[in-house]
């Protein structure tokens, strides 16, 4: 790590938050868990193509992340804009993890034997739709066709509903192997939870995270929403008051996009009862200024830690990541993926399969992998991709290490970008020299604006538009 990107000792809400820059910079843009970003995918994926990655991942080597998407939900939360099937039918779940473990032999056969998995995650949906049994099943499978770091050394996580959750289940959990817990809190507030339909009380949050602590998992994350229906700056103070005081070790802040358009479980809530953008800013803010003031480190764009937590320490470390579960310790890790649409990250190849359950079970049914789309990263993706990871993780570039690994000036090659920039510092966003980009305080949480500036697939005479959610 250089000095660039070292983080900003004595952050605070004040030095972060900007409402000038706020209003100027808000505007609709990627996320970049990935770049080039899911929408640049193309619709000619195919087993030769996947193949011909996984060859070039296994010369290279390099441990595995392994990500499992269980889409079932008992209910729908009408604000999600996840892929997930609602349904009470526990049959379909059973029928889907049987097409699951088709796939996971399908993609295992091409791995060399001996790569070491040291990631590994469940989302959804909600993972804990399937029962105990199944869940002790999905593992066994998962063990049998690759080679775990099984001395607790991995980061295995799963994501949790915690409404109605048994707390026994977390000792289950905890013997399969998972040593993270992910869980969606959203807000404990009563009237906004009856606006999107989701439920889960303070008490049996907190029931879960005593199991959680009783069993030493090595971290907990918590998810809120900020812009919900019925929310106010005093209603979700109290929530993350409430949130602070079981003290996740890792807590994202995730800002709710109203798409009606586009995700139809939204048209459900009712858009009068949304709250103000100020109103929606100042919940923001506040947040903020409680969670510093509470001991958490701002990560990036809307993730906090505490300083102990390997998401701090790898940042502090200059390692820190993104991939398509968002910041990620483990920046070496090739990732295969498995279920409906699932993204495979090899190399330089992205594949993504079949978003609805019919087409990816029958592409698994013909003994197919179940792919829908994929891209292949050019050398100007390669090169742009670690531009970006480096603003948004670690919020400073050098451009010395960036040529030196890419063999480009970066001056030269960046010329229209570059002659962009002095706008954004002359704002404060960053700071620029000789030797690279400082993302300054008031540019962290606008740091997705500063990385869409090194987006070759943005029209940058027309920034604004409905196909992405705003930066906050």
């Amino acid at each position: 790590m250089t000095a660039l990107s070292l983080p900003t000792p004595g952050l605070t809400g004040s030095s972060l938050w900007d409402p000038a820059l706020i209003a100027r910079y808000n505007l609709a843009g990627p996320r970049y868990t990935s770049y080039p970003t899911a929408a640049q995918f193309q619709d000619d994926a195919g087993d030769t193509l996947w193949h011909e990655a996984i060859d070039a991942s296994n010369a290279a080597g390099a441990p595995l992340s392994l990500y499992f998407h269980i889409p079932f939900c008992n209910t729908v939360c009408y604000y999600c804009a996840c892929n997930k099937i609602i349904t009470a039918n526990r049959q379909r779940a059973t029928d889907y993890l049987q097409l699951l473990y088709r796939e996971i032999a399908l993609q295992a056969d091409a791995v060399r034997p001996g790569r070491i998995v040291r990631q590994l995650h469940w989302g959804g949906g909600t993972p804990t739709y399937i029962s105990d049994d199944e869940m002790q099943a999905l593992m066994a499978q998962t063990r049998r066709h690759f080679q775990l770091a099984d001395d607790d050394s991995g980061e295995f996580s799963i994501e949790v509903h915690p409404g109605g959750m048994e707390p026994a289940r977390i000792a289950h959990l905890r013997g399969l192997g998972f040593n993270r817990v992910s869980m969606g809190v959203q807000d404990f507030d009563p009237d906004v939870q009856q606006a999107v339909n989701r439920f889960n009380s303070v008490e049996e949050v907190s029931a879960l995270v005593a199991a959680i602590r009783r069993e030493r998992f090595k971290s907990l994350s918590m998810d809120l929403i900020y812009g919900l229906p019925r929310q106010s700056e005093g209603s979700f103070a109290r929530t993350l008051d409430q949130v602070i005081a079981l003290r996740p070790d890792r807590l994202s802040l995730f800002n709710y996009a109203h798409m009606p358009q586009m995700f139809k479980t939204q048209r459900q809530i009712d858009e009068r009862q949304l709250p103000e953008p100020a109103v929606k800013m100042a919940i923001l803010h506040q947040s903020i200024e409680q969670l510093l003031a509470a001991g958490y480190e701002y990560i990036g764009m809307d993730h906090f830690a505490l300083p102990g937590d390997e998401l701090a320490l790898a940042q502090m470390q200059g390692t820190l990541h993104r991939n398509f579960q968002g910041y990620s310790t483990h920046k070496d890790c090739d990732l295969l993926a498995f279920g409906v649409s699932a993204i495979n990250a090899l190399g330089n190849s992205h594949f993504q399969n079949h978003k609805d359950e019919a087409s990816y079970a029958r592409a698994i049914e013909a003994g197919q992998l179940p792919l829908a789309k994929r891209i292949s990263l050019s050398n100007d993706d390669l090169l742009r991709k670690a531009v970006i990871n480096e603003l948004i993780c670690n919020f400073g570039l050098d451009y010395a290490a960036i040529e030196t690994q890419f063999g480009i000036d970066f001056q030269d090659y960046f010329a229209p970008e570059m002659a962009r920039l002095p706008a954004l510092a002359r704002d404060g966003l960053i700071a620029l020299d000789a030797g690279g980009i400082r993302v300054m305080p008031a540019g962290r949480l606008l740091v997705r604006r500063l990385c869409m500036e090194f987006d070759a697939y943005i029209d940058h005479s027309k920034l604004s538009g409905n196909r992405f959610s705003r930066i906050i």
